[in-house]
């Protein structure tokens, strides 16, 4: 259905991640894949989504000389938001199992931020996501970590993998959301670009 509207368009997915690839394989999108590396860093002072925002177009902001008349760029940044505080990818096993310990029995934000380029425009969407976790033991944690190392995740987690399916009690709003992706938000952006 996208693929209709979007037909005299060239998208690019700036993203690595299998997770995202595959939603846009399954919202029909012809797309090409291309990625820059960006130091991801932010100012101290943003908050929240600001955080996952200014990520998203600070990605962009490397293919700024790259983009056609009928090319929209897509890049995106997901971040945990916890107690006041960022979490991003862990560095290492210690760091996973800090966050996680962390996020044990509580209640946390993720935010996704998506930015859609085009040769003379930009709009940067966000989504936010609550999800709440039992208490895990240590134990649990460790299993996790060493199974599925995830180290390529916010938070040192991901929603569809086993810590998941066993520790997850409560989500308000969309799951794809958390697993990197708002793909609600970015059918109905598309839809907007490509008609207006």
């Amino acid at each position: 259905m996208l693929n209709k509207i979007l037909k005299n368009y060239t998208i690019i997915l700036a993203s690595g991640s299998p997770r995202r690839q595959q939603f846009f394989k399954e919202l029909g999108i012809n797309f090409k894949i291309n990625l820059q590396q960006v130091k991801e860093t932010y100012p101290s002072n943003l908050k929240h989504f600001e955080i996952s925002n200014y990520l998203a177009e600070l990605k962009a902001s490397a293919f700024k000389n790259e983009l056609h008349k009928h090319t929209i760029l897509i890049t995106s940044d997901t971040i945990v938001w916890h107690e006041n505080e960022a979490l991003g990818k862990p560095k290492d096993k210690e760091d996973a199992f800090k966050m996680l310990t962390s996020l044990s029995n509580k209640t946390h934000d993720v935010i996704s931020s998506v930015c859609f380029s085009t040769k003379h425009t930009q709009k940067t969407v966000y989504a936010t996501t609550k999800v709440s976790f039992k208490p895990l033991s240590d134990t649990e944690i460790w299993y996790y970590i060493n199974t599925y190392k995830p180290f390529d995740k916010a938070g040192a987690y991901g929603i569809q993998e086993w810590i998941g399916q066993i520790g997850v009690t409560k989500i308000e709003g969309s799951y794809f959301n958390v697993m990197g992706l708002p793909v609600h938000l970015v059918y109905k952006t598309l839809n907007e670009i490509a008609t207006s």
